[in-house]
């Protein structure tokens, strides 16, 4: 098939939320059905979207190129005044690069300034990354647009050793004023210090009909009403624009539409697949190994001694089924995984914060119950480990644990000061635009009445285990289906609703997941700052995480544990002693 000899370098996806109105899996399709040979995911301080993005493209036949818009301080202003440097990664040392680049935006700024980096920390951090000017949002446009010759020029010396042999001055013919005054001063520096020319067309969604729906986002986003004139509006050019399109807009330039994919050329990387990687207890998986049997030996032998009437036979099986797993799980190599979790449950159980007793899969392990990971007697109960771990269908063990919910926070810290609090860090999730907020989102910025929305809202089934989409409720709900074909104000509000459900609204944190690596995390992931918590997040979701090479561990939060450890104090003080891991599981009194 021939492909369209055109490259777009500056796509937002919807994970600048807010802000792109295309999802990464739609970007990969879009560059299929036009021929682009390769397409750029290039989103405002973030590679959020980049493993599900280069996947996409792996499987439409695309090559994906990554990049980022990173935000970057002007020179003087404490970081008031920010200007943006599209950056997409050449090759593995970019793509590290990119995610420390764009970790330090989040991390190292005031949490009342937008995300930046200051110039000076592209010291040491431009290698295998190219860089483009950044059109009407790059400092050197605005400069030039602004008469400010002298400053665009110490700025573009800094640029060129920044990025020497990889820096290109970007145009972009989109409607914009800066652009327009700043085109031909951009030229002329261009053209006086052999630097090479690209064509660009910052794209927010798809089509030009998106035009409207994206409008209707960014009023979702600036909390206003479409009505207002006094209001940020959509660029109606910013589009993914066609190759003949593009192509027509520069045809006195068509050496920056040919740099498009020359720049596609030099940039062959996507995020790499990862196995494991977690902090070693003890040097290797040899010491991991043998750290394991001593530990889970020594604990079984402590797990054993209440037994009183064990025969020699029953110990035996014990230490049968101990030595079978040990021997699955150092030869599938998760001997680690075990000793990270049982040393922080014991921490935690050393300080008195109660821990549940072990739900799940997990509770089938002897290895776990010898460690006091779980409190739970396998084979008294009956339960089996190939239910957690088996060789035939590898996956990665995953204990979900239970804390007390008021002092879950000290085993997270403990966790922090032992590996370091660069090495650990919550998983991001992302909130959807789902049917009915969606709906309560744009009645609000079309101004209709709040009753006429909520029962809208209300005729869209909403069942926790099978939520309804808006296109499910058209043909499936009658009353909905109805109004939308009588009511023009409301075919409106559901017409701008379809377009824009199912996308990013914005991000939160993982419930229990934390991630602990054996470096910086920025040196595997990208990151980002949760301004409700002091620790770091990782950009990327827990699928995508997992992925990366990083191993989830939940830390959940149990209220119940809690209420339950209040009860045993308020006993105690009554002269009461319970001991709630010694209840027998089969008091009749206790069911009747």
């Amino acid at each position: 098939m021939p492909y369209a000899p055109f490259v777009p370098l500056r796509v937002l996806s919807s994970y600048s939320m807010l802000e792109g109105a295309l999802d990464p899996k739609a970007i990969a399709k879009l560059a299929k059905e036009r021929g682009y040979p390769a397409i750029s995911i290039c989103d405002r301080n973030g590679l959020y979207g980049a493993v599900m993005f280069a996947g996409a493209c792996k499987g439409e036949g695309v090559q994906p190129i990554i990049g980022t818009l990173l935000g970057v301080a002007r020179e003087g202003s404490d970081g008031k005044l920010v200007d943006y440097l599209p950056l997409l990664a050449k090759d593995e040392a970019g793509y590290d690069n990119l995610c420390h680049l764009v970790s330090a935006a989040h991390l190292d700024r005031p949490l009342e300034l937008e995300p930046h980096v200051q110039m000076s920390e592209l010291e040491g951090h431009s290698d295998g990354l190219i860089a483009l000017t950044g059109s009407g949002e790059g400092a050197l446009t605005r400069l030039l647009a602004e008469g400010q010759n002298d400053a665009a020029r110490v700025l573009v010396e800094r640029l060129e050793h920044l990025f020497p042999n990889r820096l290109y001055i970007e145009l972009a013919r989109h409607g914009d004023p800066v652009c327009e005054r700043a085109e031909e001063p951009l030229l002329d520096m261009a053209y006086a210090r052999n630097l090479p020319l690209v064509a660009t067309n910052p794209s927010n969604f798809a089509e030009p009909h998106m035009h409207k729906a994206h409008d209707a986002m960014l009023c979702i986003a600036n909390s206003t009403y479409i009505e207002n004139e006094d209001r940020p509006r959509t660029n109606q050019e910013a589009y993914v624009k066609s190759a003949h399109m593009m192509r027509d807009l520069f045809i006195d330039l068509p050496e920056a539409i040919a740099n498009t994919l020359v720049i596609a050329k030099r940039c062959a990387y996507a995020p790499p697949y990862r196995d494991p990687i977690l902090p070693s207890l003890a040097g290797d998986l040899e010491g991991e190994a043998k750290m394991l049997a001593e530990q889970s030996k020594a604990g079984l032998e402590a797990r054993l001694e209440p037994y009183e009437d064990l025969t020699q036979e029953d110990r035996k099986a014990y230490f049968d089924r101990l030595d079978y797993e040990i021997g699955i799980i150092v030869n599938m190599g998760f001997p680690g995984y075990f000793l990270i979790v049982a040393d922080f449950i014991q921490w935690a159980k050393d300080q008195g914060i109660p821990v549940g007793p072990g739900r799940g899969s997990g509770a089938g392990s002897i290895v776990a119950w010898a460690l006091t990971i779980t409190d739970l007697d396998p084979i008294q109960l009956g339960l089996l480990f190939e239910r957690f771990l088996n060789p035939e269908r590898v996956s990665m063990p995953d204990f979900d644990i239970d804390f007390c919910e008021t002092r879950r926070g000290e085993v997270i810290r403990y966790v922090q000061e032992k590996y370091g609090a660069d090495h650990v860090a919550q998983i991001i999730t992302f909130g959807k635009m789902k049917a009915r907020a969606v709906l309560r989102d744009c009645g609000r910025i079309l101004q209709m009445s709040y009753g006429q929305v909520d029962r809208l809202c209300k005729m869209v089934p909403n069942h926790p285990t099978d939520p309804w989409t808006l296109p499910r409720a058209l043909n499936g709900a009658a009353d909905f289906k109805k109004e939308y074909t009588n009511d023009n104000e409301v075919k409106r509000l559901v017409d701008l609703a379809l377009q824009l459900e199912g996308l990013p609204r914005n991000s939160s944190t993982h419930a229990a997941g934390v991630v602990i690596g054996d470096r910086p995390l920025a040196q595997l992931v990208p990151l980002y700052r949760d301004p409700r918590s002091d620790m770091p997040v990782t950009q990327y979701d827990m699928k995508n995480v997992e992925s990366s090479g990083l191993v989830k561990f939940d830390f959940l939060g149990l209220k119940t544990l809690s209420v339950l450890r209040k009860a045993v104090d308020l006993l105690a003080e009554r002269g009461i002693e319970i001991d709630l891991g010694a209840l027998p599981l089969d008091d009749t009194g206790v069911y009747d």
